[in-house]
C-alpha cells in the first residue's frame, strides 16, 4: 500500500531535509508550500530512485481554500493520506512587545497556528473516512512553545498555540486512530549562512551551540514510522549545550 505524506514549507531547511529523509523511507511525499520553484528545487535533490514518489504541490497553508484545494488533490491523485508534517512558518525580527506591528502579528500567527489548524482540519477530514482509517500528524513547534526568548511574543505566541492545537488533535483523534504529536527543535545549523546570535535571558545577543539538521531529520523519522494506534506525544530535540533549561 502507497504510504503518502504532506510536507509543508517543503522548499527549504527543516521541511526540504524532513521531506527526503521520508522519501529514502519510502514514502510518496508530496512537497507544499508558497514557491514552487523552491519546491522544485527540494524535489531535484531526491535521491534518483525516489523521484517517482515526490510530488510538488503548492499551497498556502493560511488560506482555507488554498488548503482544502490541496488536499482534495492529494486524494484524487493517491486515494489517502497517511502523515501530515505540519512545518511552514514565517518569523520576524526580536522585536520588543511595545512594538510589534500587527501585521507582522498576524503573518507569524497565520503562518504558524492558523496553518497547523487550517492543514491539520483538512487532515483529520480524510483520515477519518479513509480505509483503513486514521494516519498521524507530526507539528513542529519549537522550544518557545515552552519558555519564551525576550522580543518573540508573536513567535512564542504562535508556538504555544500549536502545543494546544497538538493536544487537542491528541484527544479528538483518537476515535479515529489519528495520532499527533509535536517535535520541539532546538538550533539547527543554517544551511546557507553562519549562524546568527540569538537573544539571551538578560537580552543580549550570543552565538549558541547548534547540530545539524540529520538529527531532526532522524526523530521525525522515527514517529512517522510508529504503527497507528502508537505515539511520540512530545519531543524536544536540540544540542545538549543550548541554553534551554533554566533560561529565562
Amino acid at each position: 500500500m502507497v504510504r503518502t505524506a504532506v510536507v509543508t514549507g517543503a522548499g527549504s531547511g527543516i521541511g526540504q531535509a524532513c521531506a527526503l529523509g521520508l522519501l529514502a523511507d519510502g514514502w510518496t511525499v508530496v512537497l507544499t508550500g508558497r514557491r514552487e520553484e523552491r519546491l522544485r528545487e527540494s524535489a531535484r535533490l531526491a535521491d534518483t530512485r525516489d523521484r517517482d514518489r515526490v510530488v510538488v504541490l503548492p499551497a498556502d497553508v493560511t488560506d482555507a481554500e488554498s488548503v482544502d484545494a490541496l488536499f482534495r488533490a492529494v486524494v484524487e491523485r493517491f486515494g489517502r493520506l497517511d502523515l501530515l508534517f505540519n512545518n511552514a512558518a514565517d518569523v520576524m525580527p526580536y522585536t520588543p512587545t511595545e512594538d510589534v506591528d500587527v501585521a507582522d502579528w498576524h503573518r507569524v500567527m497565520d503562518s504558524i497556528a492558523t496553518g497547523t489548524f487550517l492543514c491539520s482540519r483538512a487532515a483529520f477530514r480524510i483520515m477519518k473516512a479513509q480505509t483503513p482509517r486514521g494516519g498521524r500528524i507530526i507539528n513542529n513547534g519549537a522550544p518557545s512553545a515552552q519558555t519564551p526568548r525576550p522580543d518573540s511574543v508573536a513567535f512564542t505566541a504562535a508556538k504555544h498555540a500549536v502545543a494546544g492545537i497538538t493536544r487537542s488533535l491528541s484527544l479528538d483523534g483518537r476515535r479515529y486512530d489519528i495520532s499527533c504529536g509535536q517535535i520541539d527543535i532546538g538550533n539547527v545549523t543554517p544551511a546557507d549562512r553562519p549562524q546568527p546570535p540569538v537573544r539571551q535571558s538578560d537580552g543580549s545577543l550570543r552565538v549558541e551551540p547548534t547540530m545539524d539538521v540529520r538529527h531532526v531529520v532522524d526523530m521525525v523519522r522515527a514517529m512517522a514510522a510508529l504503527p497507528v494506534g502508537v505515539n511520540i506525544q512530545s519531543v524536544l530535540v536540540m544540542p545538549s549545550a543550548m541554553p534551554y533549561v533554566g533560561r529565562g
